[in-house]
């Protein structure tokens, strides 16, 4: 539902006819007995095309929103947003638009959907009065099926893919999958000697003397449901309710003081003083003296994730 942080210079794939005209997969997918009003353009996102879907349902309108993606890639976005608001919305349903169906176009085979509850949003920060407090209820409430790490289905980081997996310690879920993501950021951004050199002690001494205290010397912690890209760019303020809202997920079950990595970032509009708040409400980790490396540990990782998705832009390197 919003634009990332940052220029994006490529064109959106999806064919416009995917919001011109209301799909008959998308239409099968309201309840039963709905009226199809209008469709529209709405919205603003780099990969997708979005749109506001108007409808009657037993003399009473009823919006929609609409995002649709292209090729196997958007498929792959879809299905993977649609499983993370689906959780969120499991565990805190104030907080996302209620999810209603993903898809494929029949008219158009390469499309795919993601349609849920249309809200009103503002263009204000959400309140860090009830924000940070709503985020740690998310994070008591969604815990991991089996107790392990990971997420059962790809997720997206724009348009990068997430392969999560199963790990059964922070650590190791952490290491692994940010070793691919290091990988794969030297690919799309070319090699670099002394990232390939900070490797070795980062993921050989760092990672560990931060991350494996967590869960040893009578320590413990739970997976928890992240949103996994929680910047100003995805949670404003219910026109309706004055309530958080959050959007564009991709979720997976994680040391909940992940999400808080990206309100570390400079140019994000939730900072510290979010994370401060937070902490009211769900109590820092154990060894608390790592709270601030672990939280710029984790900072790393998004900047990495940056670093692939923003492939024509050497800032996150260099942060």
């Amino acid at each position: 539902m919003a634009n990332e942080h940052t220029g994006y210079s490529g064109e959106v794939d999806v064919p416009v006819e995917a919001i011109e005209v209301i799909d008959l997969n998308v239409f099968d997918s309201l309840p039963k007995g709905s009226r199809a009003i209008g469709i529209a353009a709405y919205g603003a996102s780099h990969w997708t095309r979005t749109a506001r879907l108007d409808t009657e349902l037993d003399g009473k309108s009823k919006a929609y929103f609409l995002k649709t993606t292209y090729g196997d890639r958007g498929k792959g976005m879809a299905s993977g947003e649609f499983a993370s608001i689906s959780l969120i919305y499991a565990a805190t349903p104030d907080l996302v638009p209620r999810p209603i169906a993903w898809g494929t176009y029949a008219s158009i085979p390469a499309v795919h959907f993601l349609i849920c509850d249309f809200h009103n949003m503002t263009d204000e920060l959400p309140d860090i009065n009830t924000f940070p407090a709503k985020i740690a209820e998310l994070h008591k409430e969604g815990t991991s099926p089996n107790g392990k790490y990971g997420f059962p289905v790809t997720t997206y980081h724009g348009r990068t893919a997430l392969e999560h997996g199963w790990a059964d310690t922070w650590e190791e879920y952490f290491s692994t999958r940010t070793k691919i993501l290091l990988q794969l950021e030297q690919q799309v951004q070319g090699p670099n000697d002394e990232i390939k050199e900070l490797a070795g002690p980062f993921f050989e001494k760092v990672v560990p003397r931060l991350l494996r205290p967590l869960e040893t010397g009578g320590r413990t912690i739970k997976p928890r449901l992240v949103h996994g890209d929680l910047w100003h760019g995805n949670a404003t303020t219910d026109a309706d309710t004055n309530g958080p809202i959050i959007f564009d997920a991709g979720s997976f079950y994680a040391h909940n003081e992940y999400e808080l990595g990206v309100w570390r970032a400079s140019w994000n509009k939730i900072g510290s003083d979010y994370i401060a708040r937070y902490h009211e409400s769900f109590p820092i980790s154990s060894p608390v003296g790592d709270h601030d490396d672990r939280n710029a540990l984790y900072a790393i990782r998004v900047n990495i994730l940056d670093s692939i998705l923003y492939s024509n832009e050497s800032e996150y390197r260099e942060k």
